[in-house]
């Protein structure tokens, strides 16, 4: 009796390792099924055409940049995660995503080095009313544009609020951008670009005005700058983009009506590289198209409407970004060659901020370049994770 009443532990702590080992086998086989897989890599264009742009994955909440490991998932389910609602307007700096969300009225930061959401502090004299476009100077400030505010907020290089441009029924500001000394702010009220004092808020200059000859605009919306300096308008109800030279000069139109290649019946965010490429979204085509703005020449869409790898719902901001290319590269397909990176928010959809490379491939010969392969999406870190629009 008593050595079988001894026995007993030993019979015990052998069905308990048998328990743990099953329990241990079952979570592990859920972390191999449920840990992320691979993203597509999708080209544009398309094989045999020698492909130039690659998407590379998309960031809709937390959840993307830091995935929950499988076995919390496992343990306690997935948490919920900071994410994006209705994203308009992209903004970067060294390691970080600012996100313009129309849907939280708030600027969202996406932190690529932390792998985690966070947002800009507001309130005060700080509130956000309805945040719509954003623009990161040079030395690091940051500028807001709310329509509902009726005014430009300033945020310095630590992201703490120092001032507001425009006076009480001065504007109604849908976009902003600065240069030298002067910010260019776009005044969909009056139908015009208001060119301020950085420094002392003063009006200096205008640009525009209401109509659909050149250099007028109907329903402007969105703003960028090119590297020689010229400035770029989205011109929603005359279904154009419009290009002014450093001095405000007007020099030509980019688009026009029509259900062709080069037309933007609903042009949205715009972006312009180094080369002199302007980036346009378009909320009917539901994709991005590339023109040569010296020729006004369409060179390349991408993207697709609907879900999945590249899909666009609803594309409004569009951005460039040259300094975090390292951040994706583990994205990238073997023979590529990134150039700089391009984000779109989706303002519907469950896919909010696609991202995308330019680039090329080494091999010279496009009919021998690879075929798109699977490229491997972000691995968990182990036991963490917690229309017409209006505008």
């Amino acid at each position: 009796m008593n050595r079988q009443h001894c026995a007993r532990p030993g019979g015990l702590a052998v069905h308990l390792r048998f328990a743990i080992g099953s329990l241990l086998v079952g979570v592990l086989s859920s972390a191999c099924a449920s840990a992320p897989g691979h993203t597509e890599a999708r080209f544009y264009p398309e094989l045999p055409e020698q492909p130039r742009i690659q998407y590379l994955t998309t960031i809709s909440s937390q959840e993307d940049v830091r995935p929950t490991s499988a076995f919390r998932r496992y343990v306690v389910g997935t948490p919920q995660q900071p994410g994006l609602q209705r994203p308009w307007a992209i903004g970067h700096d060294r390691g970080r995503i600012y996100v313009v969300d129309k849907g939280l009225n708030q600027v969202v930061i996406i932190d690529l080095d932390e792998r985690r959401f966070d947002r800009l502090v507001t309130g005060g004299q700080a509130a956000l009313v309805e945040p719509s476009g954003i623009f990161i100077a040079n030395d690091g400030f940051k500028y807001i544009s709310d329509a509902g505010r009726g005014q430009v907020l300033e945020f310095d290089t630590e992201n703490r609020y120092t001032r507001a441009f425009g006076s009480q029924e001065q504007f109604r500001p849908l976009d902003v951008v600065v240069r030298g000394g002067k910010l260019y702010v776009c005044d969909v009220r009056d139908e015009e670009i208001e060119i301020l004092d950085r420094e002392s808020g003063e009006v200096v200059g205008r640009i525009g005005h209401q109509g659909d000859g050149p250099g007028a605009f109907r329903f402007p919306t969105h703003l960028a700058l090119g590297s020689d300096g010229d400035l770029f308008v989205t011109d929603l109800m005359n279904f154009r983009v419009q290009r002014f030279d450093a001095e405000g000069n007007y020099v030509r139109d980019i688009g026009e009506w029509g259900d062709f290649p080069g037309a933007m019946p609903r042009p949205k965010g715009i972006a312009v590289d180094r080369k002199g490429n302007l980036y346009a979204a378009d909320a009917a085509f539901e994709m991005i198209q590339v023109f040569d703005t010296e020729t006004a020449r369409p060179l390349l869409p991408f993207g697709k409407f609907g879900t999945g790898p590249g899909g666009s719902y609803l594309p409004s901001g569009v951005h460039i970004d040259y300094e975090n290319m390292d951040r994706f590269s583990r994205y990238l397909a073997p023979g590529f060659t990134p150039e700089y990176l391009i984000y779109v928010a989706n303002q519907a959809g469950p896919d909010k901020l696609n991202v995308y490379a330019f680039g090329h491939w080494e091999d010279p010969n496009p009919g021998q370049s690879p075929e798109p392969v699977p490229v491997p999406a972000p691995q968990p870190v182990p036991g963490q994770g917690e229309d017409a629009p209006d505008h």
